[in-house]
């Protein structure tokens, strides 16, 4: 993966306005991790005078992003109490979309990152044109029944190589997509803002915001659907390489892999670890007849030993994926979304044993199992909102 931390057409903002986005940033996080939470110990923990931390909660509340809490806090019982301040999540959803190979997942999100509502959609066709149309009214019928609530944008979210920059799916081979320009085709419909991104960019900074990962130095995530890839980030900054490329692992070879690929090659990630080779394997041995790979799961959950084997050797290869993956980049944490790792304690045991005793302790499953795909695309617009709350697209009214 390329090191390069942003994408490279993005300009730089001036020293003062970064600064007073870093500062907006860490405020409105910490209300996100430790609310209720006093402005008093949002100032110890962040390192900026309480001037400044009461000044941009005033903003924060506002805009309608945190409110003070109903009790207040004493500190050892003595002096005035604290009035705490947490997040408004009662006001304020996102939109997230995921596009799979199969179907689209649609959903509202709170500021906590917790699914409101989700539907998923099968795609009748892999034409763009009618995939996000589709995805662009269901999220309005998701928002019509949470009347009250305002939406502050959608995320879109997918595999393949996606520009978050110009929101475009510059590559998806599995749908066949080139150059879909998501941004305009969603935005037009919704009359939201729309942001772009890779699935698992988006699920990186899903986990360190909302996940098992915050607080985490370095992450990295190793996505294993239909699509294989994977992100990088170090110190809250996902890395996007040059043409936001980075993370394009499905053509590296893995060890023990015999499936042939379509670049002619064998034991590419792709080809061995994708969820159409294990329901193609699971078709051949007579454990489902279609390409559901939770079918295998639940084969396997009915007592099926072909399913579970099955299962329990692909947990394992991803597991050595991951083993070649922190060779190479030695992250702190590593987030493993695999099917087998998210629905078996012995899928996730072959997967940490494939890694290696030493290494095992830090690779971990998806913190959302139950909803992986629509927290992608939540997160996608939820960092835009955490990394800049008083000036990002979407954001409520109100002065910078």
């Amino acid at each position: 993966m390329a090191s390069t931390v942003a994408p490279p057409s993005l300009s730089p903002p001036s020293p003062v306005l970064a600064r007073r986005r870093a500062s907006a940033s860490v405020i409105l996080r910490s209300v996100l991790e430790h609310g209720p939470v006093a402005r008093s110990t949002i100032s110890r923990l962040t390192g900026l005078s309480p001037a400044s931390v009461t000044d941009y909660c005033a903003r924060f509340t506002e805009r309608g992003l945190i409110r003070e809490a109903a009790a207040p806090l004493r500190s050892g019982g003595v002096g005035r109490p604290h009035l705490p301040v947490d997040l408004d999540h009662s006001r304020f959803v996102v939109g997230g979309v995921h596009v799979a190979v199969p179907y689209t997942t649609v959903a509202l999100l709170d500021l906590r990152g917790r699914v409101l509502a989700e539907k998923r959609l099968r795609h009748d066709g892999t034409e763009p044109g009618p995939v996000l149309a589709n995805a662009a009214d269901a999220i309005a019928a998701l928002l019509a029944g949470v009347p009250g609530r305002t939406a502050l944008g959608i995320g879109v979210a997918a595999g393949g190589w996606v520009d978050p920059d110009s929101g475009t799916i510059v590559e998806h081979p599995m749908l066949g997509w080139r150059d879909v320009d998501v941004r305009e085709a969603v935005g037009a419909r919704t009359g939201l803002p729309v942001h772009v991104d890779g699935h698992a960019r988006a699920l990186v900074n899903g986990e360190r915001l909302f996940g098992r990962a915050r607080g985490s130095r370095s992450v990295l995530h190793l996505f294993a659907g239909n699509v294989v890839d994977a992100a990088f980030a170090t110190h809250d900054q996902v890395h996007y390489g040059p043409r936001s490329q980075a993370g394009a692992i499905a053509h590296l070879p893995l060890p023990g892999g015999a499936e042939r690929c379509d670049c002619g090659r064998t034991g590419c990630l792709q080809a061995e670890l994708s969820e159409r080779t294990l329901c193609r394997r699971a078709r051949e041995r007579g454990v489902t007849d279609g390409s559901n790979p939770m079918h295998v799961v639940f084969a396997a959950a009915a007592g099926d030993p072909l399913a579970v084997e099955l299962l329990t050797e692909r947990s394992r290869m991803v597991g050595r994926a991951a083993g070649l993956l922190l060779d190479v980049l030695n992250p702190e944490t590593v987030v493993v979304t695999e099917i087998g790792a998210i629905h078996r304690e012995d899928c996730l045991g072959a997967l940490r044993e494939a890694v290696g005793p030493e290494r095992a302790s830090a690779v971990v499953p998806t913190s959302f199992p139950d909803s992986v795909l629509a927290v992608a695309g939540g997160s996608v617009v939820l960092d835009v909102l955490y990394r800049d709350p008083l000036g990002s697209p979407g954001s409520p009214p109100g002065a910078n």
